[in-house]
């Protein structure tokens, strides 16, 4: 099995955060028993500003044990396609094309999506399973 993660697990987890710490900790735990754990360019950059240097950002994934794993061309273009159905369908702009990127990454390289963000994903992605705290 494998779990793309989504940057708000990853950063309840780095920064601890009080309100969503124990069950994103319990959530990854379950996903690394279960099989691999990826994350996309976009994850990473995102990630990038909580860190002191990069050495420390990609050590604590490491330590994680989540694989760099940057989206395919066809993944990129099934995420444009998702943003131009929300932007036709007026949506705003609370959801740029990272969310996009990041959910058509999980879909084309994991079997699912561990992420926080349920309606967003589950509206614009239907196929994608995901791995909920």
């Amino acid at each position: 099995m494998i779990t793309a993660l989504d940057t708000p697990i990853l950063l309840d987890v780095f920064t601890g955060d009080p309100e969503h710490l124990a069950g994103s900790q319990s959530a990854l735990r379950t996903a690394l028993r279960e099989g691999r754990l990826i994350l996309c360019e976009v994850v990473l950059a995102e990630l990038r500003p909580c860190f002191p240097n990069r050495k420390t950002l990609l050590e604590a994934l490491d330590r994680l044990g989540a694989d760099f794993q940057p989206c395919s061309r066809a993944a990129s273009l099934v995420a444009g396609e998702a943003w131009k159905r929300y932007r036709q369908a007026g949506g705003k702009r609370a959801h740029l094309i990272p969310d996009f990127l990041v959910a058509a990454h999980a879909q084309d390289a994991a079997d699912r999506l561990l992420t926080r963000d349920r309606g967003f994903y589950r509206r614009w992605f239907r196929g994608l399973k995901l791995l909920q705290p």
